[in-house]
């Protein structure tokens, strides 16, 4: 539902955030980033995903609610469930299979979640507590209105867009939040804007904040803790060509390991109050 107007309220000034240095985030977020249970494939990979200053960033706290779109195999899932399990909570939202209209997506989606929840269930001491919301893509609602603190997006948003799903996501996200609640979005970013339809991966920074403006949200600040300089974005099977999914000859490894991870945008969002 689209958010009603309210009156005008200061647009905050949005400035780059330095990238944090030093001790950085809470001890129990430390904590949670360094916790044994980790895979060390994905452990591999904070180099590149940088979760401790990313969830700092969007004001990650123990005892928050966190809704978390689309976990995947669960890379913040690991990090997330065991930092909230004791004072907050942890909502890992997933495509309701049963709202796909193909066979492919059906079969797709409830492969998704059956491996999520697995995941879940075989450590009960990290996700005994977490909870899953199933959504429709076609009319997202991802808890009860005016629940969650904080919402969390990693690399959605050019999906959402080729399947013109994106605009009732980010109403979707508007709607679950509390009045101030955070929206934070990791994206890789291409060099422009790019076509609905472009299959590169990439999405341009302005038309993310343009879609969660449009659904009522204030851009707050921006940082460049994933930003990746040596990403040309011009590569013959989009972002997918680097690492991790490393869809290109294996001749080439060495050229696109060099590279490393795409270059991400990371935005924080603010409901007003």
């Amino acid at each position: 539902m689209k958010p009603a107007t309210k009156p005008a309220e200061p647009k905050p000034t949005t400035k780059p955030a330095a990238k944090p240095a030093g001790d950085v985030g809470s001890p129990s977020l430390r904590a949670a980033v360094a916790g044994s249970w980790r895979d060390p494939k994905n452990v591999a990979r904070d180099g590149y995903r940088h979760p401790l200053e990313t969830l700092t960033f969007f004001g990650a706290k123990p005892e928050q609610t966190i809704i978390e779109i689309t976990p995947g195999g669960g890379w913040y899932s690991e990090i997330l469930a065991p930092f909230l399990r004791e004072r907050g909570k942890y909502v890992a939202a997933v495509v309701d299979p049963d709202t796909q209209s193909s066979d492919g997506a059906r079969k797709y989606q409830t492969k998704a979640k059956a491996t999520l929840e697995q995941k879940f269930a075989a450590s009960p001491a990290q996700y005994d507590k977490v909870a899953i919301a199933a959504y429709d893509t076609f009319k997202p609602a991802f808890g009860p209105a005016d629940s969650a603190d904080l919402v969390l997006t990693f690399r959605n948003v050019h999906n959402w867009r080729s399947a013109g799903q994106a605009e009732v996501m980010f109403r979707g996200f508007y709607d679950v939040l509390k009045p101030g609640g955070t929206l934070g979005v990791v994206e890789h970013r291409a060099k422009a804007d790019v076509p609905a339809d472009d299959k590169s991966g990439y999405v341009g920074q302005a038309q993310v904040i343009a879609l969660a403006e449009a659904a009522g949200f204030r851009l707050e600040a921006k940082s460049e803790i994933n930003a990746n300089p040596r990403d040309t974005k011009d590569y013959p099977n989009g972002v997918w060509t680097l690492p991790p999914v490393n869809r290109h000859d294996a001749a080439d490894d060495a050229k696109y390991q060099a590279i490393g991870e795409s270059d991400r945008m990371t935005l924080r969002f603010r409901k007003p109050r």
